[in-house]
């Protein structure tokens, strides 16, 4: 076999590839032969079907699998030879030049580009710190204390407020028409704990069982109705029924109930700001990562492989039709979904996944044994049996390639952390916890 590599493009090469047409055949020969012990063909028994009709039938697809498995090996062989790291899947045809008694193919593709990593010292990355108060601490018991309220009738005499959960029929129009959605009996909702429009909210309450009242409820602009977005409508409400909110005492029944080991209120918080520590990690985590990302985008010189792009594109848009998919929408799988506008978000995937990759390999940013188990039992405390989550990582080959890319991905932020001009920020426990 000989090879000849041109240069088209800054990452496009071609390779041509040239066989012996003696040996593809003989190839053929040979699979048919040994197709031919076990095929059935009516009128003749098994392992007696004669070669031409065995050629006639399969002949075919027995070539192109020769074919395709022949040139597929050269074309790795060729490429391993001149060390070239192929990106994306080659473009093969066969030639129609070929010299008597060969075969000639032209592979084209592209490869890896070589990556400048820019000067980690003069890149700037802001890097977040956050502390769990003792606010935050309260204001999660006070969730954990709603999760297990009961509720329990109010007196007929007595108007609705915050915290009761209210039962209601209601009727909205516009200019006079109904309109979809704007119409229900027994409806239930919590005053006070945005379930409804502010408002709709505020209209209910201070009502009593069997009033009835119209207001005007002004729908935002962005509201996610479009149909009834920016418009005015009129509702009128009629309250069935008002049930006040009971909630458990923050005391060693609570604890005990929420599974607290040592069932005091102590021990209660103790847990809850664990939790929270460690959700926190993991967000400010998430956040310097995206930092430490960003500059690394900006600083490095690259050429992006088409090929790895386009499928990083493909990837997008199956991920999109899923999700269509999984919020019912009709017909996901064929819905009209153009690629151009995710070919931005995946330049920056690819262009990010070559750039870490040669900081992986330049500094040995690996993951370590120690590391992967760490993170999966870091991961598996947040959950009743911890032992049973970390066997579930540890029992699949992509949840584990799931973990190591994170930890890879962690070293990285945390090398670059290291070297970089860090502005650091502390922010609000809030306003983490509500960043998107």
């Amino acid at each position: 076999m000989a090879v000849q590599v041109e240069t088209l493009d800054k990452l496009e090469r071609r390779i041509t590839l040239t066989m012996a047409a003696e040996t593809i055949n003989g190839e053929i020969e040979s699979r048919l032969k040994r197709l031919a012990r076990t095929v059935k063909a009516d009128g003749f028994r098994p392992g007696k079907v004669p070669m031409t009709v065995v050629a006639q039938r399969y002949g075919y697809s027995v070539q192109y699998e020769v074919v395709n498995d022949r040139v597929g090996k050269a074309f790795n062989e060729a490429t391993n030879e001149v060390k070239l790291r192929v990106a994306g899947a080659p473009r093969i045809t066969q030639k129609d030049d070929a010299p008597a008694g060969q075969l000639a193919f032209e592979a084209t593709f592209e490869v890896y580009p070589e990556v400048k990593l820019g000067d980690l010292a003069a890149a700037e990355v802001e890097r977040v710190a956050t502390e769990v108060t003792e606010e935050a601490i309260d204001r999660t018991v006070e969730i954990l204390r709603k999760q297990r309220r009961t509720f329990g009738l109010r007196p007929h005499a007595e108007g609705a407020v915050e915290g009761d959960r209210v039962t209601i029929d209601f009727e909205g129009k516009i200019d006079g028409e109904p309109f979809e959605g704007g119409r229900a009996e027994g409806f239930q909702f919590i005053i006070g704990e945005g379930q409804m429009l502010e408002q709709f909210d505020q209209a209910v309450r201070g009502m009593k069982v069997g009033q009835s009242k119209t207001f005007p409820l002004q729908f935002p602009a962005e509201y996610q109705g479009k149909d009834v977005a920016g418009k005015e409508a009129d509702f009128m409400v009629t309250v069935s029924k008002i049930e006040a909110q009971n909630l458990p005492s923050v005391d060693e029944h609570l604890a005990v109930a929420l599974g607290i080991k040592a069932g005091t209120v102590e021990g209660l918080r103790a847990d809850v700001r664990k939790n929270l520590d460690r959700e926190v990690k993991f967000r400010v985590q998430a956040r310097n990562k995206a930092a430490v990302m960003d500059a690394l985008a900006k600083s490095a010189e690259l050429e992006l492989p088409n090929a790895l792009v386009a499928g990083e594109t493909e990837r997008l848009v199956e991920g999109a039709r899923a999700d269509l998919k999984q919020r019912g929408v009709k017909d996901a799988a064929t819905a009209p979904i153009p690629a151009e506008i995710f070919k931005p978000q995946a330049e920056r995937r690819v262009r990010l996944g070559l750039v870490v990759a040669e900081l992986v390999r330049a500094h040995d940013l690996r993951a370590k044994p120690e590391q992967l188990q760490a993170h999966i039992e870091e991961l598996s405390q947040s959950y009743e049996k911890p032992s049973e989550v970390v066997r579930w990582y540890l029992s699949d080959r992509q949840r584990m390639a799931e973990v190591e890319a994170v930890v890879i991905e962690n070293n990285v932020t945390e090398f670059v952390l290291g070297r970089a001009k860090v502005i650091d920020k502390v922010l609000p426990f809030d306003e983490l916890m509500t960043a998107s």
